[in-house]
């Protein structure tokens, strides 16, 4: 057996509310690990958005979210496939739990999200969790598939202040919360080979010298450094690692799709929790999804009550 993950950011962007990284960890045969898991799982799930389907829809965040669609699509996605693991969370702080434990301590030094308590699914069109959830366990089994873990690593907006203060880039920042979950993959699936796929971080193309320094004592070879995709192998002892960075991973590994399904959906979370709290002390205000221009518009309409709170402004408002 082989292990296969995916790895996706959602929030790289936005001025209001957390940056989130996540791993999706899958079990799967060595001579499958190749192959497109949505033919493999094509009997219960499928990439496609536009088409009516009784499959479950996994697909890049973007293609399941929007203002048109509501969050029902991406929830459905992320719920069915954590169901897979016996998890089934039923309010916010139990979703945390299950995802990403370390974080929930990290919620008390922000008002927004220190007494956050609302129920999940948060949309009534998820539909069916269980029968779903069915559908993509026998999938699973009949091929030797196991969904092994999801683990989300959100940096909360005083944090992402912190790390991009201390290391002046963003993109560093996001960098280190993908390195941290590789480090957390590659120690779940220790001798045993592990392919691990990433979406473009940006622009850049070569990883070498970050993989060496993380890992100085794995034999490291480049397999492709290209526009689209840079390809590393890593072998140590037993272990033997695959690393690829490509552009538009989300659409070419169902792993990094559903990496992306769980980073939006945990940022979407975060940003329910941002806006009810805010809404509660600014009547009429207008709800964000924290990006720069209607953040503008958001931190004018809500300029004097972040003076009345005594709120800080780096635990706000992200510096880049």
């Amino acid at each position: 057996m082989a292990i296969i993950a995916g790895i996706d950011e959602a929030g790289y962007g936005p001025t209001l509310g957390p940056l989130v990284v996540t791993a999706t960890v899958f079990r799967i045969p060595d001579d499958k690990i190749n192959e497109s898991m949505w033919e493999l799982l094509a009997e219960s799930c499928s990439p496609a958005t536009k088409k009516k389907t009784q499959k479950l829809v996994i697909a890049d965040s973007k293609k399941l979210y929007s203002k048109s669609l509501g969050i029902a699509p991406l929830e459905r996605t992320a719920l069915v496939m954590l169901s897979t693991l016996s998890k089934q969370p039923t309010t916010f702080r139990e979703y945390l739990n299950a995802v990403s434990p370390d974080t929930v301590a990290e919620l008390a030094a922000y008002p927004w999200y220190a007494n956050a308590t609302f129920n999940i699914p948060i949309s009534e069109g998820v539909g069916d969790i269980a029968t779903r959830t069915n559908a993509i366990k026998r999938d699973c089994n009949q091929q030797g598939i196991q969904l092994l873990g999801v683990y989300s690593a959100p940096l909360l907006e005083g944090a992402f202040n912190q790390v991009v203060s201390r290391t002046q880039n963003k993109a560093s920042a996001l960098l280190g919360l993908v390195l941290r979950l590789i480090a957390k993959i590659m120690r779940k699936g220790r001798n045993e080979h592990v392919k691990i796929c990433v979406d473009r971080l940006g622009g850049r193309q070569r990883y070498r010298e970050t993989l060496n320094t993380s890992w100085p004592t794995h034999a490291l070879s480049i397999v492709e450094e290209s526009p689209q995709r840079s390809a590393y192998h890593l072998s140590h002892a037993s272990e033997t690692v695959d690393i690829e960075f490509s552009t538009k991973g989300e659409d070419q590994h169902l792993p990094i799709a559903l990496a992306s399904v769980y980073s939006k959906y945990l940022r979407e979370m975060c940003m329910h929790a941002f806006n009810a709290y805010w809404s509660s002390q600014v009547p009429g205000l207008k709800p964000t999804a924290g990006y720069y221009t209607d953040a503008q518009r958001w931190l004018a309409d809500t300029n004097d009550t972040i003076d009345l709170l005594g709120i800080d402004r780096n635990m706000l408002i992200r510096n880049r």
